[in-house]
């Protein structure tokens, strides 16, 4: 039988993982808790299992890869079994650097491509309008951006398309 510590660090060599998620797959296999604790001590005394490196990982490509807002990378990193102040941390210091308005922004270009806008433009009715805020509102709060700057850009948004009549 496979040693854990040896099992572990080929699930590691894949993916970054937390410690939550070693543990899981580990006992999954069947590996005995003080065989799985001993390797988890082993592997963070290498480094080569550290939460903050797999939350910081996940924040980013949350942010720059998926281009989600700020709650829905916490939601996520919280889901790989790490530590809520931990996920914390990671979010701010990776949206530290990131423009959120600017990812609001393009979550609304690709929900309102240019014909949309056009057509928006052209005499749409007041509820249609209304309908659509509240559907690209309940959208961008799903991509984990905050209701204030939400509502804000779509109401530019909106403002800025009524305007170009």
């Amino acid at each position: 039988m496979a040693d854990a510590y040896v099992t572990a660090l080929r699930m590691l060599a894949r993916r970054e993982l937390s410690e939550a998620q070693v543990r899981t797959r580990l006992e999954r296999k069947e590996f005995d808790a003080g065989v799985i604790d001993e390797a988890v001590e082993r592997l963070q005394a290498t480094r080569a299992l550290d939460d903050r490196r797999t939350a910081l990982a996940c924040a980013r490509t949350e942010a720059t890869v998926k281009r989600h807002g700020r709650l829905r990378a916490l939601r996520a990193i919280e889901a790989l079994g790490i530590d809520r102040g931990l996920a914390r941390e990671a979010v701010a210091e990776v949206f530290g650097d990131v423009d959120e308005d600017a990812l609001i922004a393009q979550a609304l270009d690709r929900k309102l491509p240019s014909t949309h806008k056009a057509s928006a433009r052209q005499g749409s009715s007041p509820e249609a309008s209304a309908g659509q805020a509240r559907r690209l509102y309940r959208y961008l709060l799903a991509q984990g951006f905050d209701a204030g700057r939400v509502n804000a850009a779509i109401r530019s948004r909106l403002k800025n398309a009524v305007h170009h009549d």
